[in-house]
């Protein structure tokens, strides 16, 4: 799993739910801010008690600290009960699995978003919190300055299937089949890949 994210020049601390064609929060005294690097003890027991990937200290150091990420949570009576990481990457930088999300046709500077995390709390699920998170990011990466990203792609394992569901209700599409692609406490796993294209982006052809 990889995770992309800028920090947004918008301010979303006060960031309320609304309503769209994804049923958004239901909890109003909902606030999202972005994390800063005194989250990084409570941003690391949440991710190891959501996810199966152990990622590594200097994972969490940057996701608290570093603009590059956009990660952004959902904080209810001081406490963060949701977080979506996620990085703007160049094309020309993805890995080789990923490079034919794109149509070849998009030049050189044409960049794509990669969701890295997307979690809730187990108390706070069901609650549109997830949708309010994504549509928050794919909000960003739909203004004019982001012009030049043409997808938002994501990996994940094969048998998620809360996950899965999730996406395909909101329009990502899946894109390929990766065998083997996760090593979770020493056993491999496969994975998916799944896109949305957004600002006109679109696959090869014959994809």
């Amino acid at each position: 799993m990889d995770a992309f994210s800028w920090y947004a020049a918008d301010n979303l601390e006060n960031v309320k739910c609304a309503s769209t064609s994804v049923p958004l929060c239901s909890l109003p005294n909902l606030q999202l801010r972005f994390l800063c690097p005194t989250d990084l003890p409570e941003v690391r027991a949440l991710c190891q008690d959501w996810f199966p990937i152990d990622y590594p200290y200097s994972w969490y150091k940057d996701i608290t600290s570093n603009p590059r990420f956009y990660a952004l949570a959902a904080v209810l009576d001081g406490i963060i009960i949701g977080l979506i990481v996620a990085e703007i990457k160049n094309y020309s930088k993805l890995n080789k699995e990923d490079r034919d999300i794109l149509s070849p046709s998009f030049g050189k500077t044409t960049c794509v978003g990669y969701i890295l995390s997307l979690g809730v709390s187990d108390k706070h699920r069901r609650n549109g919190i997830a949708s309010l998170l994504l549509e928050n990011l794919i909000s960003h990466l739909t203004v004019s300055e982001n012009a030049d990203c043409k997808a938002l792609f994501l990996h994940v394992l094969t048998t998620n299937s809360p996950a899965i569901h999730f996406y395909e209700n909101r329009h990502f599409r899946l894109h390929s089949f990766l065998p083997y692609y996760y090593s979770i406490k020493g056993k491999c796993k496969d994975g998916f890949t799944y896109v949305l294209y957004i600002n006109g982006g679109h696959p090869p052809w014959g994809v």
